[in-house]
């Protein structure tokens, strides 16, 4: 049965809860530098989050996804990279990612977006209508884990470049670099 949740904007409330629940989510990945949170924050604090939604259970931030501008070398404009997105882990498999991957495209599409890409597991995202497109690239990432979904049909040329928040590795202000890792 799937948990009743809700979806909603971010407030500065929230900002707290969002940090650990990103930091739960990523502790186990074998393939995280374990930094989301403070990526999160980064571009927080850089007025980069154009979406930032929570899933709430019985008045509890159980998720949080993040979306935030990209640019691209053929200069395509009103592109936008997802991520990170977190659930806590006790909440996994339940479909809280899910609802909150589709209230986040949806909302950007409402902003005019033309399109979103985002680096991530090869199997899951493809639902959402995801696809390896082979002109359209993130240096330093393999194609098969970067992913792109035109809104608008039309799909840009070049490289992709994630806001450097992106890079940071501690609380704003402490920021090391990480690469070009979304």
């Amino acid at each position: 049965m799937q948990p009743r949740i809700s979806i909603r904007d971010e407030t500065d409330a929230d900002v707290d809860a969002i940090a650990e629940v990103t930091a739960a989510a990523f502790r186990t990945l074998a393939v995280s530098n374990h930094t989301e949170q403070f990526v999160i924050a980064a571009l927080r604090a850089a007025g980069a989050l154009s979406v930032s939604l929570v899933a709430e259970l019985d008045g509890r931030v159980v998720g949080h996804i993040a979306f935030s501008p990209v640019t691209i070398s053929d200069g395509t404009r009103n592109w936008y990279g997802l991520g990170p997105v977190s659930v806590l882990p006790e909440y996994q498999r339940q479909g809280i990612g899910k609802a909150l991957i589709q209230e986040g495209l949806s909302r950007l599409r409402d902003l005019a977006a033309q399109g979103c890409c985002l680096v991530g597991h090869p199997e899951y995202y493809r639902q959402f209508g995801f696809r390896n497109v082979p002109d359209l690239v993130l240096v330093g990432v393999p194609p098969e884990v970067f992913f792109a979904l035109s809104f608008s049909g039309q799909t840009p040329r070049g490289s992709v470049a994630f806001h450097e928040g992106f890079r940071a590795e501690g609380e704003p202000g402490n920021r090391g670099d990480a690469g070009q890792r979304p």
